[in-house]
């Protein structure tokens, strides 16, 4: 499916119906022929907790992977887009606006002077732009390749709950990872199941199950072989093939009446009771859901990881 995006005009006048907004349509129309599905549009007065209050509904109630914001980026007392924006982002990302700014200082100098900034908020990428028309697309045309890049490592990699929805209508899989040797505490299942529910294709599943996998004391030859003279596990190293993961993920798809797969895996140097996978499956009917539940794992299990136990 395509990333969700939202698009918020900020302007009193826009907001009291007083001025036409054209900037917020075009934005619409330029994400929308950029592959994003704009299910959010709205305009809110210069005030910065009308501002917040959008933006917190567009990443944390909607699940946006994108947000624009058009206006308040200027010089006047009213234009608090920016300052709104940074009490509600997590992490900052100056290198969109410092691009956006280059390249309107190649039209005016005057593109110095616009204060508009991005930054990441949960999974969600927050961009303010100008609020002229013209300015907006300009900006926005400046960075839309790299932001796509962007939430592709937003929604994939990078961070211990991250996801990559594929391009098609059918199925949801979001395969999560962190590159660095720190094991990494499980996502919320039960923020999973929220955002599973908002999925397009939910009201096509019937059954939703999810495989939690951690670090057991017993040792897997005595769990499997019945040796009782093994030491207990005392931890495991555990790592994965990306590539072999991903194609793990795509064959789960394709099964029959598979309709949301999500995986998460962990990496690194991991105690007993620590998570190391977390699977969730929705699909039509229980034999189908149950039958890619077992498919997907064993094939993870056997053919993607590598499981080392510490005694």
């Amino acid at each position: 499916m395509a990333y969700k995006a939202a698009v918020i005009t900020v302007s009193d006048k826009g907001a009291k119906g007083e001025r036409k907004d054209t900037s917020g349509p075009a934005v619409c129309a330029m994400l929308t022929e950029d592959g994003y599905e704009v299910i959010h549009t709205s305009i809110v007065p210069d005030e910065k907790k009308a501002i917040k209050h959008e933006l917190i509904k567009c990443a944390d109630e909607l699940n946006c992977a994108l947000v624009i914001t058009t206006g308040g980026t200027g010089f006047s007392p009213r234009d608090v887009t920016p300052e709104a924006t940074k009490k509600v982002v997590e992490r900052l990302t100056p290198g969109i606006p410092e691009a956006m700014r280059a390249e309107s200082m190649k039209i005016t100098p005057k593109g110095c002077l616009s204060r508009e900034m991005a930054g990441i908020r949960g999974k969600t990428l927050i961009i303010n732009l100008p609020g002229s028309e013209k300015a907006a697309r300009e900006n926005l045309a400046a960075v839309l390749k790299p932001v796509r890049h962007g939430i592709d490592m937003l929604y994939s990699a990078g961070s211990a709950d991250c996801g990559e929805p594929h391009h098609e209508h059918h199925h949801e899989h979001e395969h999560e990872h962190e590159h660095e040797s720190a094991p990494q505490a499980a996502p919320s299942a039960d923020a999973w199941m929220r955002e599973a529910k908002q999925d397009p294709d939910a009201g096509k599943v019937g059954m939703y199950l999810m495989h939690n996998g951690t670090v057991r004391e017993s040792a897997r030859a005595k769990v499997r072989e019945g040796a009782e003279d093994t030491a207990p596990v005392t931890g495991m190293h555990f790592d994965y093939d990306d590539a072999k993961v991903e194609e793990a993920i795509n064959k789960a798809r394709g099964l029959e009446g598979v309709y949301y797969v999500r995986v998460w895996l962990n990496r690194g140097e991991l105690k007993v009771g620590d998570d190391i996978m977390l699977f969730l499956i929705g699909g039509d009917t229980r034999p189908h859901t149950i039958s890619a539940l077992e498919t997907l794992v064993g094939d993870i299990k056997t053919n993607c990881v590598t499981e080392k136990e510490k005694y």
